[in-house]
């Protein structure tokens, strides 16, 4: 497994324009290209790791089995991930049967209203009292 101290080599084409803008804001800092196109990389990374988008659309890939758990957990972190895992897990399991209530099952006896142990007096009472403090 690669640690981060690890490289790699990496050969890519780039437009032209963009290789020699780089170049020369690697002269300005005294840096090397390798440099700042490594920091450009992580940059994007963790921004793309705070994106609300970005975590959605990992959730939605591993959902559909289209990404591993391992690779949810080193995108978007582990607590993250765990979450993702669980709410799988929820998803695969058959919903629960809510039958509607019979008539009756709601309200016992016809009643329409919950009954308290205030009275309309003493509510509007204690309103008064605070309203005058």
């Amino acid at each position: 497994m690669s640690t981060s101290e690890d490289k790699k080599r990496v050969h890519f084409h780039s437009p032209e324009h963009l290789v020699n803008r780089i170049d020369e804001i690697a002269e300005v800092f005294g840096r090397d290209r390798t440099d700042l196109l490594v920091e450009a990389m992580r940059e994007y990374i963790e921004e793309r790791e705070d994106s609300e988008r970005f975590r959605r659309l990992v959730a939605s890939r591993y959902y559909e089995d289209e990404m591993e758990f391992e690779t949810v957990k080193r995108l978007v972190g582990a607590e993250t991930a765990q979450r993702f895992r669980l709410l799988k897990s929820d998803l695969g399991r058959e919903p629960f049967e809510i039958h509607e209530p019979k008539e009756g099952d709601v309200y016992d006896e016809g009643k329409r209203s919950v009954e308290t142990d205030e009275t309309d007096e003493t509510r509007h009472g204690a309103a008064n009292d605070e309203q005058n403090e």
